[in-house]
């Protein structure tokens, strides 16, 4: 046999094996096992679905064109350009199953004893804090998913995948040492953050503004701030959903031995951890006026002394905390032109999250489950963390309860879908009412 004959065979072979693999890509709904409750959101589970059962078919469509080729002109052709249309052909099943992966980590978890709940729960909370004054959360759905490690992420719907493809819903990973207590929710909000102000088109913004007024005060370091914009954002996002909730929950997270709080950042878009603690404290103090804001940051300071390091290191700390009220100030007024030019500190529910309303309606519902599985699931966690702040409940029994709530917004939200049978618009939980409410 000549080389272009073996060539071909060789070729075929391989193409055909590729596309009986392809065949053994099932989808999530046939070979993944939870109960109802913990399974994702049913529209952001047909995004996926959808998304990559196009993928699979657009795979299948060029392999059976590229047989078709090769049983035909492609016989004729060297084995060189034969090998190169067949290597485009693998590199895109790669990118298929790579794809299929990342969606892979977000599902397999719900198949875990009460995890798989928490998460779906955990994915309604996400969805509400979406939400906005100015606007609901539009088109976009957010799923869940844990990870090892102490830091929180997020893929953004609509950013690309692998092949250049949109993210069809976004992907949220959490760290599992933060489950579950009232802390999760400032990890989770942040990123949720991240997707919420790439919906306005803050970081842009706000970027622009801070360099006009870089512009005309060259000397007034605003420059500092252009860098870390984007997590300052989301970090606002999280505090204007969560309260004091969300500054606590940060400064468990960089709590870490002093040269990491203190390390200048480079390149990281993370604000250094010790101003970082700060800029959240005072972006809560500015949107929730209260004492606890500035006894929290005096704590914080009292943990990370400035003393013992270099002291042009430390003036430059030093300099940067001093101008924190000025970028607090910029944020607040600044006006989103995606949110119909109003001012940022005001697009969020901004009056339900003032520290003694918080704590008037802790003890209002009275630890009742029932009504706190009614309210807003953003609100609940921001109630609940103030109470812990203020110390009227313990970290245990703050546990508890979310983990009981948890599993109820998962629960509703699973009866929400088999009671409709078209995909809901969204997942979040708009109208609680008691007839349809699990207890305990």
């Amino acid at each position: 046999m000549d080389t272009n004959t073996i060539s071909t065979g060789l070729i075929e072979s391989e193409a055909t094996g590729l596309l009986a693999r392809l065949d053994q890509i099932k989808p999530f709904v046939m070979h993944e096992t939870m109960v109802l409750a913990a399974a994702l959101p049913r529209d952001a589970q047909l995004l996926i679905e959808r998304f990559l059962h196009t993928g699979r078919n657009e795979l299948r469509g060029q392999l059976a064109h590229f047989l078709d080729w090769l049983e035909t002109d492609g016989r004729e052709s060297s084995p060189a350009e034969q090998q190169r249309r067949f290597v485009l052909i693998r590199l895109q099943f790669n990118v298929i199953l790579a794809q299929f992966d990342l969606f892979t980590e977000v599902v397999t978890q719900r198949s875990e004893h009460a995890t798989g709940v928490w998460l779906s729960g955990l994915d309604i909370v996400a969805q509400d804090a979406l939400r906005l004054e100015t606007a609901d959360d539009g088109d976009t759905r957010l799923v869940v998913y844990l990870a090892r490690g102490a830091g929180a992420a997020i893929r953004r719907a609509k950013t690309r995948l692998p092949g250049g493809k949109p993210n069809p819903v976004g992907i949220i990973r959490l760290p599992r040492e933060r489950m579950i207590g009232s802390g999760i929710a400032s990890s989770l909000v942040h990123e949720v953050g991240h997707q919420g102000s790439a919906q306005l088109d803050l970081v842009a913004s706000l970027r622009a503004e801070i360099e006009r007024r870089t512009a005309r005060d060259p000397d007034g370091g605003w420059d500092v701030w252009s860098q870390w914009i984007s997590e300052i954002v989301a970090d606002m996002w999280s505090v204007a959903t969560v309260g004091i909730t969300s500054t606590i929950g940060l400064l468990a997270v960089v709590s870490l031995p002093r040269y990491f709080v203190f390390r200048p950042g480079g390149t990281d878009p993370h604000p250094m951890p010790y101003l970082r603690v700060l800029i959240s404290a005072a972006i809560g103090n500015a949107l929730y006026p209260h004492p606890q804001w500035r006894e929290l940051a005096a704590v914080w300071r009292a943990m990370y002394p400035l003393a013992g390091l270099p002291a042009g290191h430390a003036a430059w700390i030093r300099n940067c905390e001093s101008r924190i009220g000025d970028l607090v100030d910029l944020l607040l007024h600044h006006r989103v032109p995606l949110a119909g030019g109003r001012e940022l500190g005001t697009i969020w529910p901004v009056r339900e999250r003032q520290p003694e309303r918080l704590l008037r309606l802790y003890e209002t519902w009275g630890g009742d489950f029932g009504v706190m599985a009614r309210q807003r699931p953003a609100l609940v966690f921001a109630v609940l963390g103030q109470a812990k702040a203020a110390g009227r409940i313990s970290p245990a029994d703050e546990s508890s309860r979310l983990s009981s709530l948890l599993t109820a917004w998962a629960v509703r939200g699973s009866l929400d879908v088999l009671d409709s049978p078209a995909p809901a618009g969204s997942r979040t939980m708009h109208n609680f009412t008691p007839t349809a409410l699990p207890r305990r």
